[in-house]
Formats: C-alpha cells, sequence, structure tokens
C-alpha cells in the first residue's frame, strides 16, 4: 500500500485478514513525492508531476550524474524511510548554483533519481516479503500505485525474477479514489454491518491490522 499516508506491507490470507509486516518509519513514499515536488517547484499532488518530468528522459543520456540514497533497502526488515531522501534532495538544491537548480536539465534529472530512489526501495523489500513468506501475488494499491514507471518496473522485475506470482494493480483511475475503497470494504463487511448506522462513529487512525 503507497499512497501519500500510508507506506505499508501489508500480509493477506483472505478478505478481513491482514498482517502488518512492515511500515515507514517517518514519510510515506506519496508524502516524499509531494516534497520533493515541492523543493523544485513542481506542482501538487508531487507524485504526477514528477513522474511526468521523470518521463521525459527515458532513453536519454544523463549529464548531471545525480545520486541519492536509496534508504533501509538492504535491511533485513520489511521497514521503509523516506525523510532522509527528501533531505537528500533538499541538500543537493541548495548547493546547486540558481542557474543549475532552476534549469529545466536539474529538475527532469532530480526528478528521476528521486522517482528511482523510491521505486527500488519499495520494489526491493516487496519482493523479500513476497518470497519470504511464500506469497501467491502482489497486489498493488493506494495513489502511487498511479504512478506508471512504478507500474512497469514492478512488472518486469517480477517477470526477471521467474516469480511465480500474479500482479495485481488497479485501474488508474481507482487507484487515488478513497469513496471506492470504502464502497469495496463495505461490500465484503456487509453481514457485519450495524442496522443503525446513526450510531457509527469515525475513527481516523483505525488500523487495517
Amino acid at each position: 500500500m503507497v499512497s501519500g499516508g500510508h507506506t505499508q506491507l501489508i500480509l493477506m490470507k483472505a478478505i478481513g485478514k491482514y498482517k502488518l509486516i512492515g511500515e515507514t518509519r517517518d514519510d510515506a513514499a506519496g508524502e516524499c513525492f509531494d516534497k520533493v515536488a515541492r523543493i523544485l517547484g513542481l506542482g501538487y499532488p508531487g507524485g504526477p508531476a514528477i513522474d511526468a518530468e521523470a518521463a521525459t528522459l527515458n532513453l536519454k543520456p544523463l549529464t548531471l550524474n545525480l545520486r541519492l540514497p536509496r534508504p533501509m533497502i538492504y535491511q533485513k526488515n520489511y521497514d521503509f524511510s523516506f525523510s532522509g531522501l527528501k533531505t537528500a534532495v533538499l541538500y543537493d538544491f541548495r548547493k546547486q548554483k540558481p542557474k543549475i537548480r532552476k534549469s529545466r536539465e536539474y529538475i527532469r534529472e532530480m526528478c528521476r533519481e528521486a522517482q528511482q530512489a523510491i521505486i527500488d526501495v519499495l520494489i526491493r523489500k516487496t519482493i523479500k516479503a513476497a518470497k519470504d513468506y511464500k506469497a501467491k501475488s502482489i497486489i498493488l494499491g493506494g495513489g502511487v500505485a498511479a504512478n506508471d514507471e512504478l507500474r512497469r518496473q514492478f512488472a518486469l522485475n517480477l517477470k526477471s525474477e521467474i516469480l511465480n506470482l500474479k500482479f495485481l494493480v488497479p485501474p488508474k483511475i481507482f487507484c487515488t479514489d478513497n469513496a471506492a475503497m470504502v464502497a469495496v470494504t463495505a461490500y465484503f463487511h456487509k453481514k457485519e454491518a450495524t442496522k443503525n448506522w446513526q450510531i457509527v462513529k469515525a475513527e481516523a487512525n483505525l488500523r487495517i491490522s
């Protein structure tokens, strides 16, 4: 699950049977996209803006040789951390001469590198968890699942690893629609629903597990 508020690895044995096995310790992936976009002077939400800028560099040689960290990528746990990545972008941005950091070349190359750093961590951690838990499928959900490059590289990595896994990702129009997610959840829990809906109270911090 990758969105502006969540980055989580959830082991799902059936509808309603979940185990949270890993999550971000600070910023979520989508939050990192938004903050990097803000640093670079791009629009909100940051994910689509960064995805679009990075896509302009496909098959083109890079000239600035920008390199960002891949936080926690080799740690044996299933957790994530993206606040340090955002900080690395900020430090690099500040050290550049004004002419460079305002250039389209710098913005596009930084977008590509920041996006790739996030993608590398998400894919490596997810595949590790899938192998360790002998998962039968990987379901990618949340707003960041609308990222074209993330979807493409996930499919390529699973193919190259020769893993007998189903890769399930919803159409992009449903990746950011919380109403659709709530409606589907309600459908699977309709038997447990209270008959008196007027006594239902919202719990904003409810955990999936």
